[in-house]
């Protein structure tokens, strides 16, 4: 996939740089990375597998040290479109946005969004592009973005705001990030016009109690135990206690009735009272 991503990053016009971080891979990507007969690629391979938090976590301040005024985000997975980049930076300027990014489209499917949105001021959750055109003001959906998927951020917001949190691992970092941009009063926008393919996957936003509400299910233990515990955390800190035991409800539901996975409970549990405890060392005996 990297390899597929960087020659689309070498050929757009405005980066000055571009920082691969490593994590710690055995399958030859460091070698590849060498071999480039680029100067503006630069790759540091990390001692250990911090996940896609400690990557962006790592990343972000290389970019800063290096004296970037704008840092453009994305995992290896994803593929902006030519035209990305451009549109991006055009509402940085226009409308003086500090974290914005693009729709991020299932790439199996472009006409539906790879992550369900949640519009500002309510309830109703998005699942295709054109629901999203159809809310979107002067181009803008307001307070919305799905970070780390093509995203650009201020440095300015970055001193104020700090950096993603390494030891979330995967999963719930993107919000976390969000959320703090959010309090600290950012402008933050997804620019509508600007396209970035993901790979999707049916579980994220698995209808739930009759179709009421969803669930972000995923087959894998480590990423629903790094899920458990780090919406445990995020709610705690941003939403509050009522919202954690909304979420610990609807995971006793999502288990017992809408996909029953018994074993999962248990699981839940223990990533939860590990985050409260400030223990991030549980999701390491997942690690393959």
């Amino acid at each position: 996939m990297l390899q597929r991503l960087v020659p689309r990053l070498q050929e757009t016009a405005g980066l000055e740089r571009i920082l691969v971080v490593d994590n710690a891979s055995t399958d030859g990507t460091g070698e590849w990375l060498a071999e480039l007969a680029d100067e503006r690629v630069s790759h540091q391979t990390l001692a250990s597998n911090t996940g896609g938090a400690g990557g962006f976590h790592h990343g972000l301040a290389w970019a800063v040290r290096e004296g970037a005024e704008l840092v453009w985000l994305m995992d290896d997975d994803g593929m902006p479109a030519s035209d990305c980049l451009d549109l991006l930076l055009e509402r940085v300027e226009r409308d003086g946005l500090e974290f914005c990014g693009p729709a991020v489209l299932a790439e199996q499917d472009p006409s539906r969004l790879c992550f369900p949105i949640r519009l500002p001021g309510g309830t109703r959750v998005v699942h295709d592009m054109a629901a999203v055109e159809g809310a979107a003001r002067e181009g803008l959906i307001d307070d919305v973005v799905i970070p780390f998927n093509g995203v650009l951020v201020t440095r300015d917001l970055v001193e104020r705001i700090g950096l993603p949190r390494e030891e979330f691992f995967i999963w719930g970092d993107d919000v976390e990030y969000l959320w703090r941009a959010q309090r600290a009063g950012a402008r933050i926008a997804t620019v509508v016009d600007a396209r970035f393919l993901h790979p999707a996957t049916d579980d994220l936003g698995t209808p739930m109690m009759f179709g009421r509400t969803t669930y972000n299910h995923t087959p894998s233990d480590l990423k629903h135990y790094c899920m458990a515990r780090n919406n445990t955390l995020n709610l705690r800190a941003y939403r509050g206690w009522v919202h954690v035991l909304l979420f610990w409800l609807k995971t006793l539901w999502f288990y017992l009735f809408t996909k029953p996975q018994p074993a999962r409970i248990p699981l839940s549990a223990r990533a939860a009272v590990a985050g409260l405890r400030g223990d991030f060392t549980g999701h390491r005996r997942y690690l393959r």
